[in-house]
């Protein structure tokens, strides 16, 4: 019974877990190290920006990087405290308590406790599924401009030292090269080890740099925060706009991680992921927590395998809080920007950048309105914007449907159906056979109306008209009322409608509507070889006696032209 219910947990938590070997174990180790390291002075300083104290900054980089990490989706994202959701914390907090204060203290706890709820219900109903509206191109561009939002903070907190410039430099070389000798192995844990030597040695040689200095001692307080009824009106506002930083951030990191790893990534999960980590979080003495970029893609670099990688981060920075303090507060601040600087440089996907920009312009202007977007506002709606723009243009790309005019290459047996908009082809003067492709909808409806009218008034103009409605996938109200029209207007004109494989949606709203009835079942066919077989006879004999253009063997049996010669067309 008991191995039952454990193998019932660890299928719980995903199929990663029977990947765990020796090997991933290692590389696991290695990255929550590295990890560790690197969100020890990122915690404590994310944590004064919030107004909190700095052991909260710790609190938070423990227990709910560790439940996000088993209770989330992706194998990578690194979950803790980040600079956007501590700045928009204090913002909207300050407003409501003195900073620091014991009500502040608790209006942040019962925040927490607010985001945490809020995530959670939007995992159990499954609205996760509203990330998948985050394109590539989107996260193309907001990859892009973290990168170079981490680059320019790394950058910043070197404050124009040059001996921390220095260190920076020569940690940005050690790393390149050990990663093109050492791939595999913790190169960037290898890289810091060797700019904190060299830092003290340095400091030994009387060069001033900053270090990451003492790290506060004692533990969380356990329990969740007082509540009162008058919480509710003042936090519920604050804790859904802090859950939209949070989860924006935290979904368009795990999105972009799955894409450059092509792991699968269940977006409701890693939203219970995040709900569930910043319970815990309000639960501990901790604050509003998300998906991390400065530790997430180094995370990526230094080759985590497994979830394991934020769990050992997490059981890390609590030992070296405890038993390492002194050792790590001798690790300088600019071997750390220099690791970031790293990580920036390999995160822009140049070559993701050159396929846009040379095969889909208008996927490229997403990817760039999103990067520019990403270094000059919040990123919540950097993610939001990018991804209204991708929406804009997926409309007007589906609000103009593709209608091809069809015909033949050539006469006799061994002809071929081509598009005569784009080749010479052959036409029957009375049927004209149109491709529809793509959806009507209520935004496609003028484009389509417009073509559908340029053809009827063209000169000599095909009274018949047989579409082919194969690649049609959908329409809605407007979109039926259009080719409802269009059939009264081909009977106005002496002519008819017809339809060749309609998809089953599309023939389930043409009954509802009763169109299939007034427009007869016998006009709906499943073959191109029945349709015409049916149509032709149906056209006017006298514009048949006088065609030297017999397309279809159907032809046949219509009255022969005068003249027996027939037209051409010339072969591709």
């Amino acid at each position: 019974m008991q191995q039952t219910l454990a193998g019932r947990v660890l299928a719980r938590l995903g199929p990663w877990v029977y990947e765990v070997d020796r090997r991933s174990l290692r590389a696991d180790v290695g990255a929550g190290l590295l990890g560790a390291v690197l969100a020890l002075p990122q915690a404590i300083a994310y944590a004064t920006l919030a107004g909190l104290p700095p052991a909260w900054g710790l609190y938070a980089a423990v227990l709910p990087c560790i439940v996000a990490a088993l209770a989330g989706s992706s194998r990578l994202v690194a979950t803790g405290p980040t600079n956007a959701v501590s700045i928009a914390l204090a913002a909207m907090l300050l407003p409501l308590a003195a900073r620091g204060s014991p009500e502040y203290l608790r209006l942040a706890l019962v925040a927490t406790l607010g985001v945490g709820l809020i995530q959670t219900a939007v995992a159990l109903l499954r609205l996760g599924t509203l990330a998948h509206f985050i394109s590539p191109s989107v996260l193309l561009g907001f990859t892009s401009g973290a990168a170079l939002l981490i680059a320019w903070h790394a950058i910043e907190a070197l404050a124009g030292d040059r001996a921390a410039v220095a260190l920076a430099c020569a940690t940005l070389v050690v790393a390149w090269l050990l990663r093109h000798v050492w791939a595999r192995g913790p190169f960037l844990l290898i890289t810091l080890l060797l700019a904190a030597v060299a830092a003290w040695l340095g400091m030994r040689a009387g060069i001033v740099l900053e270090f990451v200095g003492e790290l506060p001692q004692g533990g969380p307080s356990w329990g969740l925060p007082a509540l009162a009824w008058s919480d509710l009106p003042r936090l519920a506002g604050i804790s859904m706009a802090l859950t939209v930083v949070a989860l924006g951030q935290s979904i368009a990191i795990a999105k972009a991680l799955a894409l450059r790893t092509d792991e699968p990534l269940d977006v409701n999960r890693e939203c219970l992921g995040q709900g569930l980590a910043n319970l815990a979080g309000a639960a501990s003495s901790s604050f509003v927590v998300s998906g991390s970029l400065n530790r997430s893609m180094p995370n990526l670099e230094s080759g985590a395998r497994t979830p394991l990688a934020s769990v050992f981060s997490g059981l890390f920075v609590l030992a070296l809080a405890l038993l390492a303090a002194p050792a790590i507060a001798w690790i300088p601040m600019a071997a750390i920007a220099g690791l970031l600087l790293w990580v920036a440089a390999t995160l822009i996907d140049r070559e993701q950048w050159r396929e846009r920009l040379q095969l889909d312009r208008a996927e490229a202007a997403i990817a760039a309105a999103t990067l520019a977007a990403t270094l000059a506002l919040p990123l919540e709606q950097a993610i939001l914007g990018g991804v209204g723009l991708s929406l804009v243009v997926y409309l007007y790309r589906t609000s103009r449907p593709a209608l091809r005019t069809m015909g033949f290459d050539r006469l006799g047996p061994e002809r071929a159906m081509v598009v005569v908009d784009e080749q010479p082809g052959a036409e029957c003067p009375q049927l004209k056979m149109l491709r529809m492709e793509g959806s009507v909808w209520f935004g496609a409806v003028a484009h389509v109306g417009e073509r559908l009218q340029a053809l009827r008034a063209a000169p000599g103009a095909a009274k018949h008209l047989l579409v082919m409605a194969k690649s049609m996938n959908f329409i809605d109200h407007a979109g039926a009322t259009l080719w409802e029209q269009e059939h009264a207007r081909r009977l106005a004109m002496g002519g008819d409608l017809y339809f060749h494989r309609p998809r089953p949606e599309v023939m389930q709203t043409w009954q509802r509507r009763q169109f299939v009835e007034r427009l007869g079942p016998e006009h709906v066919f499943d073959a191109k070889h029945s349709a015409l077989a049916s149509i032709v006879p149906r056209l006017d004999p006298a514009v048949c006696a006088g065609c030297r253009v017999r397309l279809y063997a159907e032809c046949a049996a219509q009255p022969a032209p005068a003249d027996q010669g027939l037209t051409s067309v010339p072969p591709r």
